[in-house]
């Protein structure tokens, strides 16, 4: 009963530690006060803050590529949550491409985060995260070369720069 008992605690420690590190980029140390969350996960009641919910503002034109040659660029123009542009492009190296704009889909949601539905089922969720814009993309192999969605990572925009990867 008492291994049960260890167990138990380990696993409940490890989900708050993926919770924690998924919510902030702070260093936990013995020290800190998240060494106790973690220690104890139901002691995080009163630490733990929701992001504000905000209207999204962003704009950017921006292109990225990594050393493997996987590329993409965005144009983005997000006012008060209302999408007044759209368009992105993932170039997946020896898999194909995907495209995305904004005349093949209708905003359907602007809180707590913006999202776009094609006719196709295609989704892009759109949410900000500190200075970081999230842009990703659901159930759209049909926008892209054949195996190609498989490999399509979402686009983070940085709001301040306005860059993205």
């Amino acid at each position: 009963m008492k291994h049960r008992h260890i167990l138990h605690r380990t696993v409940l420690a490890g989900i708050a530690a993926a919770l924690l590190s998924a919510c902030s980029t702070q260093q936990v140390t013995p020290e800190s006060p998240s060494a106790e969350v973690l220690e104890h996960p139901s002691a995080a009641r009163g630490q733990l803050k929701p992001m504000p919910v905000r209207p999204l503002n962003v704009q950017t034109d921006c292109q990225f590529q990594d050393e493997a040659g996987y590329r993409g660029r965005a144009r983005l123009d997000i006012s008060y949550s209302e999408v007044r542009s759209f368009a992105a492009a993932v170039d997946v190296p020896r898999r194909g491409s995907c495209r995305f704009d904004l005349a093949d889909f209708r905003q359907v949601r602007t809180e707590p985060h913006v999202e776009l539905r094609g006719q196709d089922g295609c989704t892009v969720r759109m949410w900000e995260q500190g200075e970081q814009v999230t842009v990703a993309f659901s159930q759209c192999a049909g926008r892209c070369d054949r195996g190609t969605f498989d490999y399509v990572w979402p686009i983070l925009v940085d709001r301040s720069s306005g860059r993205c990867n």
